[in-house]
């Protein structure tokens, strides 16, 4: 491989340990020296205090993370490169049975995990949709347009760079089809089941892709009356529909994600007398619906802990809401309770879990915990990366 010399960050000597051990973020804290002419975004090489190089990200003069390493060696990070990357993160999809001839919908890349940092790509059968969070990424943008052209001929490559954490990086949002023709009805395949995904107005990429393990528990143990909380496009509900569940009430404060919750009905053919949607913010909801019970309640709440500032707050909030939807679960109904929070642990889920059996003088006994899918790998290098969790189990009288 040709070598290129970047500009250069020089770590300090007692700084090296995380690098070595392949972690891809530097802190400001851990930089001894960098070259003057380096500028936010740009790509550059980190050296030990030794002298000796070893890794190449991007900079980023406005984050304390002040760079993100792609490779733990000397190289060129080109379009070949990125092509290079590419394959081999979807390969891997395929080589752990997440891609195949039923599933044509997944995460494709997943940042930092797939030596890839600020970058996410989804793929929804043709039409791919690409996230940049951070500088240095957003100028690679040409380079991942121009790979996926080449690999996969795509009919649309979309923008959904509008994340909140583009503001740290001193970037608007951005969002557009960067190649091709969007369809009006972007569909897919996960596990021979077809979804919809809207990748311009969705929330994240337009579907969320990480929850593919409780979808497949429901298809399998599904039944009774479900209430869906935090139902977005309704995919649980539909899941606890086709496992067998007699009744869905899906329950989200977005008018639009509940229109894409009726799509799916009618994609499915599913009566809407039992697939029935509710607009209404789930904290109130939750707060005045104390009588109607349920066989089964799925809470599937965006991430409330995004930083650790907001830990405080968000664990009352992940109390407040596991303690009011296991008070209408039927004695001997399912609780299924998710969190997309890295600062929310398992045994912080484990502990919230406890204190609201607890107070609801009810039992929880664990069926399963879910980890995040294989599209969305779990980094030994970058524990932040683990994200999402799942616990399921039965709730009984005390």
């Amino acid at each position: 491989m040709n070598r290129q010399t970047y500009p250069t960050i020089r770590l300090r000597a007692d700084r090296e340990r995380s690098t070595l051990a392949r972690h891809p973020w530097i802190f400001s804290q851990a930089v001894h020296s960098l070259d003057t002419e380096v500028r936010h975004g740009d790509l550059v090489q980190v050296e030990s205090w030794e002298g000796e190089v070893i890794g190449v990200g991007t900079f980023s003069e406005s984050s304390s993370i002040v760079m993100r390493i792609f490779s733990f060696t000397p190289c060129v990070i080109d379009e070949a490169w990125i092509e290079e990357k590419i394959l081999e993160a979807d390969a891997r999809r395929k080589k752990a049975g997440i891609a195949h001839e039923k599933t044509d919908g997944y995460r494709m890349v997943f940042g930092e995990a797939d030596d890839l940092p600020g970058i996410i790509i989804d793929r929804y059968r043709d039409v791919f949709v690409l996230q940049l969070s951070t500088a240095g990424a957003d100028r690679l943008r040409e380079m991942i347009v121009q790979a996926l052209e080449k690999i996969f001929h795509p009919t649309a490559i979309v923008e959904r760079s509008d994340m909140l954490s583009r503001k740290e990086e001193r970037l608007e949002p951005a969002v557009s089809v960067l190649h091709g023709n969007l369809p009006k009805k972007v569909v897919f395949s996960e596990e021979g089941i077809e979804y919809l995904a809207d990748p311009l107005e969705g929330q994240k990429t337009g579907f969320f892709l990480d929850q593919r393990p409780l979808r497949t528990w429901l298809l399998k143990n599904a039944h009774g009356r479900v209430l869906n909380l935090f139902s977005y496009s309704g995919t649980l509900g539909v899941a606890a529909m086709k496992g067998g569940a007699d009744f869905v009430l899906n329950v989200d404060v977005s008018a639009s994600a509940l229109e894409l919750c009726k799509k799916h009905a009618k994609l499915h053919k599913i009566d809407p007398d039992v697939f029935q949607t509710e607009e209404a913010d789930v904290f109130q909801y939750l707060g005045k619906t104390t009588h109607e019970l349920f066989d089964m309640v799925i809470l599937d709440p965006p991430a409330l802990i995004k930083s650790r500032k907001d830990m405080e707050e968000g664990r009352k909030a992940y109390h407040f809401l596991n303690r009011a939807a296991m008070r209408l679960v039927k004695p001997g109904g399912i609780f299924l309770s998710s969190s997309c929070s890295y600062y929310f642990s398992f045994e912080d889920m484990l502990t919230t879990l406890r204190r609201a059996s607890l107070q609801n003088e009810r039992t929880f006994h664990i069926f399963s915990s879910l980890p995040q899918p294989a599209d969305h790998p779990a980094s030994l290098y970058f524990p932040e990366s683990a994200y999402l969790k799942t616990i399921i189990g039965e709730i009984g009288e005390s």
